[in-house]
This record gives structure tokens, sequence and C-alpha cells, in this order.
């Protein structure tokens, strides 16, 4: 009997699947968009800019802290085409600093960028995605959901929280086939994490770790790169992981150890 390959090439084709992602100017939502189109898939990205003269995707000018802005988009987006596969949530807000030097505006932009953007997005797409039974979400959250950071609460808060309402949403979905999960990065090295590592020796204690700050270093010794957090999300996307669903897959080099 001949024996049949273990994995199915296959499954990362996705030449007839409509995909948002959202975040898509930049780190690890444009490498996100990116590596579907090389997958085949037809991409639209949003985000607040997109810096560079081309891009492989439609882009779409969106800011995810208007609920208003978010609802006219999705519904210009679906009168158009109905279709939408699989939406990738990757924008991130960071603001750092200790609890009394956070601004209201600060608290409130991770929250609304973070993780209310993905409530209203998947209440705008809800009605689409039980129609087509199949869907996919992959919500971009951070190993700093699970463990504290220094000068990073309203950070830490949003991502614990875009964890909770994940798990909630897929819940829900799952009688209509809708399969939502997790991805957390722990340090990547996107322009996010290169505006907080001032030089070599801030980069040499994100991989060591510091006592001081109370952060565990990583154990692989390297930063994640953005493909590594995309190859992720075309996985779980994929009829490969068409059985996983409420799941959060952490992607940080050992750094949260068993947390």
């Amino acid at each position: 009997m001949q024996e049949q390959p273990v994995t199915d090439s296959s499954a990362f084709n996705f030449s007839d699947k409509r995909i948002w992602v959202t975040g898509a100017g930049r780190g690890i939502g444009l490498e996100t968009a990116k590596a579907f189109c090389q997958a085949g898939a037809t991409v639209t990205g949003f985000d607040l800019a997109f810096e560079e003269q081309h891009y492989p995707f439609s882009t779409c000018l969106l800011d995810l802290r208007s609920p208003e802005q978010i609802a006219c988009v999705c519904q210009d987006k679906l009168n158009k085409d109905k279709q939408v596969d699989v939406l990738v949530n990757a924008a991130g807000v960071l603001r750092l600093g200790n609890l009394d030097e956070l601004s209201g505006d600060d608290w409130q932009a991770c929250l609304d960028v973070n993780v209310s953007s993905v409530f209203y997005l998947v209440q705008q797409l809800n009605k689409t995605f039980k129609q087509q039974k199949n869907s996919v979400i992959i919500n971009i959250a951070s190993n700093a959901a699970r463990v504290p950071r220094m000068k990073m609460a309203a950070y830490c808060a949003s991502k614990a929280a875009l964890e909770s309402l994940s798990h909630c949403i897929g819940l829900e979905l799952a009688e209509y086939g809708v399969r939502c999960n997790l991805v957390s990065p722990g340090s990547t090295n996107t322009p996010m994490l290169q505006s907080m590592l001032a030089d070599e020796d801030a980069l040499a204690r994100t991989l060591k770790g510091s006592l001081a700050t109370y952060k565990n270093g990583i154990p692989l010794g390297k930063l994640a790169q953005p493909k590594d957090i995309a190859s992720s999300v075309l996985f779980l996307a994929s009829d490969m992981a068409g059985h996983i669903t409420l799941q959060n897959l952490v992607i940080d080099g050992g750094a949260t150890l068993s947390a």
C-alpha cells in the first residue's frame, strides 16, 4: 500500500478566498496580508495609513477607533462583495507609561483599537459568517495578556480582554462552522518593538530578561520575525486547522514558559 503524505500542500492554497486584514500597513499585519497574497488569496488590507506606494493587495483607509467608520466601510465592502472567508485582526496600539503617567486617551486608544474594533468588525460580518458557515477569525493578541509587564497596563489589559472576547466569539459562532482563534506573539521585530528598543543593550535585556522589570528572557535567544507570526496565521486559516477553535497559539520563543 502506498504511504499517504502527512500533509496536503493544497491546504495553503487560498486562491478562492477573500481575506480581510486590519493593521496591514506595517508589521505583522503587512506580513500576513502579503503571505495570503502569495498563497493566492484576494486580500483587502485596512489601516490608518499605508506608507508604501505599491501593495500586492487592495488597501482601505480605516480608523479603527471609530465604530461609525467601521460600520460604513464594512457595509460598503459587503455591498460590493459579500464573501469574507478570513478576518485577521492584526491592528494594535501600544501606549507605554506607569499608571500615573498613562492618560485617559492612552487607555482608551488601547481598548478601542486592540479589542473594541474586533467586536465592531465581527458584529458587521456576523450575518455573512453565519451564512457562509466556514469562515475563520484570527485575532492577534500578545503574550503580555498572560504575564504582566511594567509600564504596559493599558496594552496588557486590552490584550487580555481580546483573548476573552475571542473565546466568546468562537463559542457563539461554533454552531455555524465559524472558527475563532488567537495568535499571541512575544517580542517580534516590528516597528512597534523597535520603538521600544533604544539601543543594543535594550535588545540584550529583552533576550536575556530583566529581574529589575520582572521580565523573563526568551529561551530561544532571538526575536520573532513577522513571517513567523504570518505563517502561523495561515495555518490556522487553512483546512489543516479545520478542527481548531477557541485556542490561543503563543509564539514567543518560550518567553512565557508554562504561563
